[in-house]
């Protein structure tokens, strides 16, 4: 009889091992499989863009064509039948909901006009193109595959981690972006396999194409004391504000342009005027495109004290306008400018304080502390794995309930073991 029970045992551990085994086996291949196929349109992406970047700057007319440019985008969305709703959020609600379809001229689209914004001088990043592109060739490449709603889930977020780490050369950032920024709160540990497997790949042919993760030495990272500490929480905070202005210019700029420009043509339009009359008048085209050198510079030291509050107008107007991109680039410039101006306000060395704007903002944005705690990692070396921890905590907590993602869901309050529920404002 024990033999019997023994054998019978045996045999549903060997059906369970079997199970895992077969499902393990299948990510691994899927994972692969997008990897580098994120890895290769990631990286052409990225090119492209920089491309883009590099022949605004040598042609400084190319600005004046922004307006004209924006009227192609729109034409190219009418042409593809994909006015409403084609956008990042569409992305995180179909890694979060059944049901939830993402066309694969998502892709397509968004790539394109991504790179018309930067290069005639929309200011806007390139991450929004990245995981809508990921989640749209995850999402297509599920229904090959005919994966089920679950795992169609997955497969999304692989995709979106896939060109994330393309992009930005931070694998573990966006494996962790991918499994944490659709339900804040809840974190998808059945994702980490694959989208670790999928950034790890697509990071790598990004380096094979020559393109080099985002990383800062310029940074020096002070040694963890009280007096340093205060200072940190101090600026977070102040950072945490930044950011829910930065939201609030963004969905208040979308507001007005809706309301008083309903013709997406003429929105469009008249938000590039807009912004090459702004452009005009500050002189720089510091808050064109995405505005990397500019970061960079505040990462060494230098930055002027009403950047960030221009970059936040300019990248609230271009997205209001419907201009594409992104906007956590975006929030790197503000968050880098603005901490190193008021970091050595509040006695931090401005280069360092660049670094707690950069991570603060960026969490205060997405809502993903461990995402922005390994991105500190990946960015700035773990010297300061503790400072930025502090960082991360303190901005998530204190940003309230705003974000760049409407589809974001809210699951679990940041302030109390209370289950929400809601959507970010």
């Amino acid at each position: 009889m024990f033999e019997i029970f023994l054998k019978g045992s045996i045999m549903e551990n060997l059906k369970t091992i079997s199970k895992e085994a077969y499902t393990f086996i299948k990510w691994v291949f899927i994972a692969v499989l997008l990897g580098g196929i994120g890895g290769v349109v990631g990286s052409f992406f990225h090119m492209s863009v920089d491309f883009a970047t590099e022949l605004r700057t040598e042609h400084d007319f190319l600005i004046w064509l922004l307006p004209l440019g924006g009227l192609v985008i729109v034409f190219l969305y009418k042409l593809a039948h994909a006015t409403r709703g084609v956008d990042t959020n569409r992305v995180i609600e179909a890694a979060d909901t059944d049901g939830k379809k993402i066309p694969f001229v998502m892709a397509p689209l968004i790539f394109v006009s991504t790179v018309i914004t930067h290069l005639l001088g929309g200011s806007a990043g390139r991450e929004g193109a990245a995981l809508q592109i990921g989640g749209s060739i995850g999402y297509n490449l599920g229904r090959l595959f005919r994966l089920d709603k679950k795992d169609m889930h997955l497969i999304v977020m692989t995709g979106m981690s896939a060109l994330f780490a393309a992009l930005f050369g931070t694998p573990v950032t966006a494996t962790f972006f991918a499994v944490e920024v659709v339900s804040v709160g809840v974190m998808h540990y059945a994702g980490l396999v694959p989208c670790i497997i999928s950034s790890f790949t697509a990071s790598h042919i990004a380096k094979l194409f020559g393109l080099h993760p985002v990383s800062f030495d310029t940074v020096v990272i002070p040694e963890t004391s009280a007096d340093v500490m205060w200072r940190v929480v101090l600026l977070s905070l102040l950072c945490a504000f930044v950011s829910v202005a930065f939201c609030l210019a963004l969905e208040g700029a979308e507001h007005v342009f809706h309301k008083f420009l309903k013709n997406p043509y003429i929105r469009i339009f008249v938000g590039g005027c807009v912004i090459v009359a702004l452009t005009m008048l500050v002189g720089t085209r510091d808050y064109n495109g995405a505005g990397m050198d500019v970061i960079t510079a505040a990462l060494a030291g230098e930055a002027r004290w009403e950047s960030f509050i221009l970059k936040i107008i300019f990248t609230a107007i271009t997205v209001a306008a419907g201009f594409k991109g992104g906007e956590i680039v975006p929030t790197f410039f503000i968050g880098s400018t603005f901490g190193c101006v008021v970091g050595g306000l509040v006695g931090l060395d401005p280069a360092f304080g660049a670094a707690i704007g950069f991570v603060a903002l960026f969490c205060s944005v997405v809502n993903c502390p461990v995402a922005s705690v390994m991105l500190a990692i990946e960015v700035f070396g773990g010297e300061g794995i503790l400072i930025f921890a502090a960082v991360a905590c303190v901005s998530y907590m204190t940003s309230g309930y705003t974000g760049l993602y409407r589809s974001q869901r809210i699951v679990y309050s940041k302030f109390s073991e209370n289950y929400i529920n809601v959507h970010t404002k």
